[in-house]
């Protein structure tokens, strides 16, 4: 079993940044996908950004050029830098890892005031 234990969101205005953070321990196949996703009142959950172990990502078209993902396969920990912050991407926000099984986060609140 895998838990995926995340941090770093919070309020920040409009144009501010925040960084997410998401550990994971248990049996991991080294072979995976990290993500995240974010689901805002109703709202579907939908893909932000995520990145395989090998390093190639993959973003949403709505945070291209504004949030970075990263990962330490060492700690196996990934990360979402978060800039230029908009009111739309308040959300709940939920770390993802894929490896022969799919695991979720317990999801972590941002939101963006105007």
């Amino acid at each position: 079993q895998v838990q995926l234990v995340e941090s770093g969101g919070g309020l920040v205005e409009a144009g501010g940044s925040l960084r997410l953070s998401c550990a994971a321990s248990g049996i991991i196949f080294k072979i995976n996908t990290m993500g995240w996703f974010r689901q805002a009142p109703g709202k579907q959950r939908e893909l932000v950004a995520s990145i395989t172990s090998g390093g190639s990502t993959n973003y949403a078209d709505s945070v291209k050029g504004r949030f970075t993902i990263s990962r330490d396969n060492a700690k196996n920990t990934v990360y979402l830098q978060m800039n230029s912050l908009k009111p739309e991407d308040t959300a709940v926000y939920y770390c993802n890892l894929k490896d022969f099984r799919t695991s979720w986060g317990q999801g972590t609140h941002v939101t963006v005031s105007s």
